[in-house]
């Protein structure tokens, strides 16, 4: 066997970078702020008959496969910052793991018809057509709410809260330095350890 053939066979794990999880941290203090409404079961109904769909088999509104969550329709953070949508019926959409990874915070029509790996346009749904015109139909007949988060808070407080995001992206900052530091001490042990110049219990 080549080497390159056993190259191929192996994948290092991606190593995690401190700093690569900044937008799960941006994320969080989005969720922490947005209202979350809870539908009637009337709302519920009628969001699934909009969508063709009934309590029994809840489908993927992007692809048709079997729904596992409900996913924004318009993202609630874009560029860093809240869009203005919220977590309320209008704006959620039963979706796949697979659409809903794969989606992010895109707009939905350009994301279901673009590239991304699997988008329904790259994984060739069939009704892709049908499937946007009722996404489309959807946010005619229920357009989502919107609002400027900003000027609904104290200036103060919005300030505060958003200084308090800024200074922990900072510290996450800090420790990357930190962990390329500690991680090159231990990886010179690990060389030695490896060619057996010292032992591992000192």
């Amino acid at each position: 066997m080549t080497k390159s053939a056993l190259s191929n066979a192996f994948r290092m794990p991606t190593p995690v970078k401190i700093t690569g999880r900044t937008s799960s941290i941006t994320n969080s203090f989005v969720n922490g702020i947005i209202p979350a409404i809870m539908p009637s079961d009337g709302e519920i109904a009628l969001a699934l008959e909009v969508l063709g769909m009934d309590a029994s088999d809840v489908r993927c509104a992007y692809c048709g496969d079997p729904a596992t969550e409900w996913d924004h329709l318009n993202a609630i953070v874009r560029r860093k910052r809240p869009t203005g949508y919220i977590s309320e019926i209008h704006n959620l959409v039963p979706a796949c793991g697979k659409c809903n990874q794969s989606k992010g915070n895109k707009p939905w029509r350009e994301w279901m018809f673009g590239p991304s790996p699997l988008s329904p346009a790259s994984r060739g749904v069939g009704d892709i057509e049908d499937r946007a015109e009722r996404l489309a139909d959807y946010e005619r007949r229920f357009p989502p709410v919107r609002i400027d988060l900003e000027a609904s808070v104290d200036e103060d407080l919005w300030s505060a809260y958003w200084g308090a995001h800024r200074r922990l992206v900072e510290e996450m900052r800090r420790c990357e330095e930190l962990a390329a530091a500690v991680r090159e001490e231990i990886s010179s042990r690990v060389e030695l350890l490896r060619d057996g110049r010292i032992d591992s219990g000192h």
